[in-house]
C-alpha cells in the first residue's frame, strides 16, 4: 500500500546521515524524534543532553532522505522544569515544523526502573505543578495551529491523525493513536508487544532471557493475555473514550449481542466524576468533557475489568 504509514522512532543523538539516508530508501515516510526538553539544567538531571541544533540537522536530513513527516515527543514533569520552560521548549521547535507533537508525562516509577533511582526526587515538581506544564503545554500547541487528540497527541489539521479524527476512524493501541486499523501486530526484540485478534503477548524485557530464546529457536514470549468476546467490548468502550472523549455504550453492546446492563456498575461508579464536571451521563451516551478531557486515563478505567485498585503502584495519572 503506497499510503500506508511506515515509521521508525528516532534517538537524535545515535543516528549518522548514511543510516538516516538508508530509511529513506527502505520506504519509511514518518519518523518520531524524540527531544522531551531544551533546558540545558533538566537535560542535565535526567542524562539526556541533546542541542536544537543537533535535532535540526537530524530533520533536515530526514526530510531530504524522503522522511516527509515528523513528530517530535516532548516530555513534562521532568526534574527541575517548569511552565515557562515548557513553553520555550515547545516555541523553540516550532523551527522543525513537525506534523505531530506527543507531548508525555514523566512516570517516576524507580522500583520499576532502576536506573531512576539516580534522579533527584526533590527536584520533581509536584502534582499542581505538573499539572499546570501539562494544560500550558496543550494550550500553546494550539496556538500555534496544532489539533489536540485525545490525552497527549498534537497534528496539524491536514495530518492523517486529525483527519482520522475528523472521519471518526482514530485508533488507539499500547503504541499510541494512529491511523492504522490492522488486528495483528508483531513485535520484534526484548519487552515488545505483540497484539492479535486472540490476544497480547510479550517479549522478555531481559535481554539474556530474550537472546536465549532466540538462539534455540523458540518463540521470546514471557507473558500474555488471551482475550475473550467481554475483554473486546470492554477494550472498544475504552478506545472510543480515549479517541473522542464519549461514547454510546448502546451501539457498542448492540454491536457485540448483549444489553447495556453489562456497564452498570461502571456507570454508576463514575458518580464522582459526573459530579465534578469531569463527566457527562446521558442515557447511554458517556461523554468526558473539556474539563476532565486531561483525566480521561482514569475515567476510562472505570471500564477496565483487570484493573484490581491498589494492587499495584503507578505513576501519575497526569
Amino acid at each position: 500500500d503506497s499510503d500506508a504509514e511506515i515509521a521508525v522512532e528516532i534517538d537524535p543523538r545515535a543516528l549518522n546521515i548514511e543510516s538516516m539516508a538508508t530509511l529513506g530508501r527502505v520506504g519509511v515516510n514518518r519518523a518520531s524524534l524524540g527531544l522531551q526538553d531544551l533546558d540545558p539544567r533538566v537535560q542535565k538531571a535526567v542524562n539526556r543532553v541533546q542541542s536544537l541544533a543537533n535535532t535540526q540537522v537530524v530533520a533536515t536530513v530526514l526530510r531530504r532522505a524522503g522522511v516527509g513527516a515528523l513528530n517530535i515527543d516532548l516530555m513534562y514533569g521532568l526534574p527541575h522544569q517548569t511552565v515557562a520552560g515548557v513553553l520555550a521548549t515547545i516555541d523553540a521547535v516550532q523551527v522543525l515544523s513537525p506534523e505531530r507533537v506527543c507531548l508525555f508525562g514523566y512516570a517516576h516509577v524507580p522500583w520499576m526502573k532502576r536506573h531512576q533511582r539516580l534522579i533527584d526526587e526533590a527536584a520533581l515538581p509536584g502534582p499542581e505543578d505538573r499539572f499546570a506544564q501539562y494544560m500550558a503545554a496543550a494550550e500553546r500547541l494550539q496556538q500555534a495551529g496544532y489539533v489536540w487528540i485525545g490525552l497527549d497527541h498534537f497534528a496539524l489539521p491536514d495530518d492523517a491523525l486529525a483527519v482520522a479524527l475528523r472521519e471518526r476512524r482514530l485508533h488507539r493501541n499500547f503504541q499510541g493513536y494512529t491511523t492504522d486499523a490492522a488486528s495483528a501486530r508483531l513485535g520484534f526484540g526484548p519487552s515488545a508487544i505483540g497484539g492479535l485478534p486472540q490476544g497480547f503477548a510479550q517479549n522478555s524485557a531481559a535481554m539474556p532471557a530474550y537472546r536465549t530464546a532466540v538462539k534455540a529457536g523458540h518463540l521470546p514470549i514471557q507473558r500474555g493475555l488471551a482475550l475473550t468476546e467481554e475483554d473486546r467490548l470492554h477494550a472498544a468502550v475504552i478506545e472510543q473514550l480515549m479517541c473522542y472523549l464519549e461514547v454510546d455504550l448502546g451501539v457498542l453492546c448492540r454491536r457485540f449481542g448483549c444489553g447495556p446492563d453489562v456497564f452498570h456498575d461502571a456507570v454508576r461508579s463514575l458518580e464522582e466524576p459526573v459530579a465534578d464536571g469531569l463527566v457527562d451521563i446521558d442515557g447511554a451516551t458517556v461523554r468526558v468533557t473539556e474539563r476532565g478531557r486531561p483525566f480521561v486515563r482514569t475515567i476510562c478505567a472505570h471500564f477496565d475489568r483487570h484493573l484490581a485498585p491498589g494492587a499495584q503502584r503507578h505513576a501519575h495519572a497526569v
